[in-house]
């Protein structure tokens, strides 16, 4: 899997170079700069650089490496770990392993989910992390049915208030755009000076005071205070929280723990709309408990991070080598699997300092967006970002019970309906966990989209049905939102995030992930501040008939800007997104297209055409000869 390979290796830098004349003149300058900057230590560190030196010469590394940092009683572990980590496939060639040693790695072998109490407490807390952005995002939909009447900013077809329908937006916008805009690029100092854990738990500190905070607003303006703070620490904690557990966790399982992300950030709104419907009937405080119950997950994940090690790759970033083994030891079932894993990432981590040498923050992030390889991995992890928010998925999540209560529910009945929407949410998310890696990213928006369009339309037609009964009219409208939920979650849903975590070379993945998650916020909240205008002036049929429209919008940019990386290593990848744009479009709809129609539309028996790698390698041959 893509976000295996490229976890712990640098990237390659070769493949534009390689084609010389075939590359347009952008592009071939792109590849000049990129090479000159990278060549000379990037053409040969794919493949696992523990390979180049012989047995003895590993296992004195190992052993130096023990003694340099101040552990020699460790200095005969990390001599066998070192060469277990050279050639983990053969772990069982390896001479002087202790029984105890043999036994543990074949069975890390054989069961891939294997690991001590610790590593699946932080893992599990992590989760909660993830749980934190559902509740937060969901508390405001059941809030949304009050608040407004609470301070004079309620509109209706009869008594419309543009002013006030544009507030509540901008309440319910708010803590997208500032995380986007400014938790998301705050991330690199916090982590830096307080640690993955220290950031977290100041983060979690913040997210469980400022919905407290929400709850006791006595004026819009104090809610819209308390939110726009929000807003910074869901921004902070949603780039950091994945960048830990990822640390963590064993390579074998890194890539699910990012699918994990997305499903429970769909669980967090299936709670957060629990809590909604348990404290409907509490009156004129609905509004304010439902706010305020957003801090639960993350006062237990404030809490509960003071019981999990810190990162042992920040640990050793810092110059912390031994008290990162020492973490590194907890998550790990046996320490020649710790010592294996922290051996190898510091070989990595000395790579990656002379890739990166010289190259500052800023630098790295200017990359994501001129040199070649990086901005056309950028283009496609910010195409499936915007397009989860011109899909129109988050009007359904920041105001369904409002949508429902429209369409002919009552307040209760609106709530109970969000809930199912939750629920299915929830439940749609799962298959996708084992779809993802056979079918494909790319595959599974372009299959999804379409019918997020169809479903989308037909609920905003089934609004105009008035023949005198409610019931008849909002049926048909919470099972076309449910289908179009549906599409959603085995898509572009769980897509988003596992996309743009693994198409960033190692160097700038925390600068394309910042990236990523600030267009992704700020959308967000674009959508979240002109929803409420846009029902109001465009009816609710018009405002789900325009994301319909976008939806086809945002289906013609995955066609033409994701790649897929399903099962592709680091080097695969960077011959994907090595090839030119214009090129990768041409191949899609010459060849990929016709093939496609004639073979799933008109059933056709034809052979599948090779894809865009192995039809650039031929050209490459005919180069050289």
């Amino acid at each position: 899997m893509a976000e295996k390979a490229g976890s712990e290796s640098p990237p390659a830098y070769h493949h534009d170079e390689i084609k010389g004349t075939e590359l347009a003149g952008e592009d071939r300058r792109d590849s000049l700069v990129d090479t000159a900057r990278r060549q000379s230590v990037a053409l040969n560190i794919v493949e696992n650089p523990l390979k180049d030196k012989s047995k003895e010469q590993v296992a004195a590394d190992g052993e130096a490496f023990a003694h340099k940092f101040g552990m020699p009683q460790h200095a005969e572990l990390f001599g066998r770990a070192a060469l277990v980590a050279r050639d983990s496939d053969h772990f069982d060639t390896v001479a002087g392993l202790r029984p105890d040693e043999l036994g543990a790695l074949a069975y890390e072998k054989d069961h891939k989910w294997h690991g001590p109490i610790m590593l699946w407490y932080s893992i599990a807390l992590c989760a909660v992390g993830a749980a934190t952005q559902g509740w937060d995002q969901t508390g405001s939909n059941g809030a949304n049915l009050s608040f407004p009447q609470e301070f004079g900013l309620d509109s209706t077809p009869e008594d419309p208030n543009p002013r006030g329908e544009w507030i509540v937006g901008v309440i319910n916008a708010i803590i997208f755009l500032t995380a986007g805009l400014i938790g998301a690029f705050i991330v690199d100092p916090l982590n830096h000076y307080l640690g993955r854990r220290g950031e977290i738990f100041v983060t979690a500190a913040c997210l469980t005071a400022t919905p407290i905070g929400s709850g006791f607003a006595q004026s819009w303006q104090g809610l819209f205070a308390a939110r726009f703070i929000m807003g910074i620490g869901l921004g902070a904690k949603n780039a950091t929280v994945p960048i830990y557990s990822a640390e963590m966790a064993p390579h074998r399982i890194r890539g699910a723990l990012v699918m994990f992300w997305q499903l429970w950030v769909v669980a967090g709104i299936f709670l957060g709309f629990c809590a909604n419907v348990i404290v409907k009937d509490t009156g004129d405080i609905a509004w304010r408990l439902q706010l305020g119950s957003a801090f639960i997950p993350s006062f237990v994940l404030m809490v509960g991070v003071f019981f999990c090690p810190e990162s042992p790759r920040w640990l050793m970033k810092h110059g912390k080598i031994e008290k990162g083994f020492n973490s590194m030891n907890r998550l790990r079932a046996n320490p020649i699997i710790a010592a294996r894993d922290y051996y190898y990432s510091y070989v990595i981590y000395q790579d990656e300092l002379k890739i990166a040498r010289g190259s500052g923050y800023f630098q790295r992030l200017w990359d994501c967006f001129s040199v070649g390889r990086i901005r056309r991995a950028n283009y496609g992890a910010s195409t499936v970002m915007i397009a989860q928010q011109m899909c129109g998925i988050n009007i359904i999540s920041f105001y369904s019970s409002t949508i429902f209560e429209e369409a002919g529910y009552t307040a209760t009945q609106a709530l109970y309906a969000s809930l199912g929407y939750g629920a299915v949410q929830v439940v749609a998310t799962i298959p996708t966990l084992f779809l993802i890696d056979t079918k494909g990213r790319r595959t599974l928006t372009l299959a999804t989209f379409p019918g997020m369009c169809i479903f989308l339309l037909a609920a905003g037609l089934s609004l105009l049905k008035d023949d005198g009964s409610r019931a008849s009219q909002v049926g048909p409208v919470v099972l076309f939102v449910y289908l179009f939920t549906i599409c959603y979650s085995l898509g572009e849903g769980p897509v988003a995030f596992q996309y743009s975590a693994e198409v960033f070379p190692t160097i700038q993945r925390e600068q394309g992930m910042a990236w990523a998650v600030c267009v992704n916020n700020t959308f967000a909240g674009v959508l979240s501040l002109t929803f409420p205008r846009m029902r109001s002036v465009m009816t609710p049929t018009g405002a789900f008939g325009f994301y319909a429209g976008l939806n086809l919008i945002a289906w013609f940019m995955i066609f033409c800007f994701v790649r897929e990386t399903k099962q592709l290593t680091l080097e695969e990848l960077d011959q994907v997104f090595s090839i030119p744009t214009s090129k990768y479009i041409s191949h899609e709809a010459t060849v990929w297209l016709p093939y496609f129609i004639k073979r799933h539309i008109l059933r056709k028996k034809i052979a599948k055409p090779p894809n865009i790698i192995d039809r650039q390698a031929r050209v490459e041959d005919k180069i050289k000869a």
